[in-house]
């Protein structure tokens, strides 16, 4: 029998009175980047724990779940390792309609869960992902409408070779290097680095065969001809420093998925919640109340 998926529930009561029984209950579902675990969340659920106010009718439930093989659920191993077969583990754990916002990696889940299982799915957030990581020739985006330059911004693919090379001698390098990545170009890396860490570190590190399974989820992954199928509503957020995820594919995106909300942080790397967190609470805030 297959181990199941854990995850973590925060109820943020907003209204005030709960008696009522009008109250609505929105859901909101945080997914992790590559080689971490939910504990990233933390520093955002305080923010929606230190303001919302009492002046709303609906309740806000804010669920962290970490990916098979990560954090908690470190038990849990899934075979293959699919994007489908995360998000069918994902559905028997969270069976009612829920908001997703997904961060890197967990921006993939997030986009297929939509794409899959869209009764599922009330909105979609993706934070400083792409529906294809990897530097590649676009000439199979054959849609006329798109205009598609020759070359998709990306990660290189010899970079995510490396880091296949080094998973295999060393994993905590890897990750240590996978997280320098992340912070370059924040205006204050050394603090975003180490609070990334001391988020992460909580929880023991991930096995060498989840990491390269869940790795070539970044290398073989492509949604660009799906995102026009997404019908929910669609915030995509992004770092303008970001080294991973490249501030030229924004425009892009948003030639695929014409009804989609781009915002960019100014100064922001990879992890704007991290780096820019009022800033991210803020603008994910406003987003929410306007849909939901």
């Amino acid at each position: 029998m297959a181990e199941r998926l854990k995850f973590t529930t925060t109820s943020i009561i907003k209204s005030a009175n709960n008696i009522a029984t009008h109250n609505k209950k929105t859901s909101l579902v945080l997914l992790h980047g590559w080689g971490l675990n939910s504990g990233v969340w933390q520093p955002l659920i305080e923010k929606f724990i230190s303001n919302e106010s009492h002046t709303s009718n609906n309740d806000l439930e804010i669920i962290t779940i970490d990916l098979p093989g990560f954090g908690i659920n470190s038990h849990v191993n899934i075979t293959p390792y699919s994007l489908a077969n995360i998000c069918q583990h994902i559905v028997k754990e969270i069976d009612h309609p829920a908001i997703y916002l997904g961060w890197s990696l967990g921006g993939l889940v997030a986009t297929e869960m939509a794409l899959n299982f869209p009764e599922k799915v009330q909105g979609l957030i993706t934070v400083a992902s792409s529906p294809c990581f990897v530097e590649k020739i676009s000439e199979d985006l054959t849609e006329e409408k798109i205009e598609t330059p020759t070359v998709w911004p990306g990660i290189k693919s010899h970079v995510l070779a490396g880091f296949h090379k080094q998973l295999s001698e060393n994993i905590e390098k890897t990750l240590a290097n996978f997280l320098k990545i992340q912070a370059m170009g924040s205006p204050h890396i050394r603090q975003d680095l180490k609070r990334i860490s001391q988020l992460v570190m909580t929880h023991e590190l991930p096995s060498q065969e989840t990491l390269a399974n869940s790795l070539q989820l970044l290398s073989n992954s492509d949604f660009r001809q799906q995102l026009m199928n997404i019908k929910q509503p669609f915030l995509r957020l992004y770092g303008a420093n970001d080294s991973l995820v490249p501030k030229s594919i924004i425009p892009l995106v948003g030639k695929l998925t014409i009804t989609s909300e781009p915002q960019t942080f100014i100064g922001a790397s990879h992890a704007p919640f991290i780096s820019h967190a009022d800033d991210f609470y803020q603008v994910l805030r406003e987003w929410l109340s306007k849909y939901f």
